[in-house]
């Protein structure tokens, strides 16, 4: 089964982090996203450069930014092929423990074909 791993930081700590310790956290990262059961991640461009689009009141309405206002954003997503949810979190664990300021979300990827696709 494939599970995402959607990696938050703190917007307040994302920009205190000394060179060295941030090195040194990238080296590790690194590691664990080499290993053959991640088979994919994206890093994405900081939230301000989000668009947003929604439907509110029958009109499409685009506006900057991201779609929730917090002091988390999503920093990334990685995808690992786990036996089972205990596999996943053995994952997002040792990646926590590398920046101790994110959370993990770990979420089951949908594995069915969209229906009318």
């Amino acid at each position: 089964m494939r599970y995402a791993l959607l990696a938050y930081q703190h917007v307040e700590v994302r920009d205190r982090r000394p060179e060295e310790e941030q090195r040194r956290i990238n080296s590790a990262v690194a590691e664990v996203l080499a290993r053959p059961n991640v088979t994919g991640w994206l890093r994405l461009q900081d939230f301000e450069s989000a668009t947003t689009l929604r439907r509110e009141q029958g009109r499409t309405l685009l506006t900057d930014g991201p779609f929730v206002d917090s002091k988390d954003f999503l920093g990334g997503l990685i995808v690992v092929e786990a036996e089972n949810l205990d596999a996943a979190l053995s994952v997002a664990c040792e990646l926590q423990e590398l920046a101790d300021t994110s959370a993990i979300e770990i979420r089951p990827v949908r594995e069915e074909p969209l229906v009318g696709a």
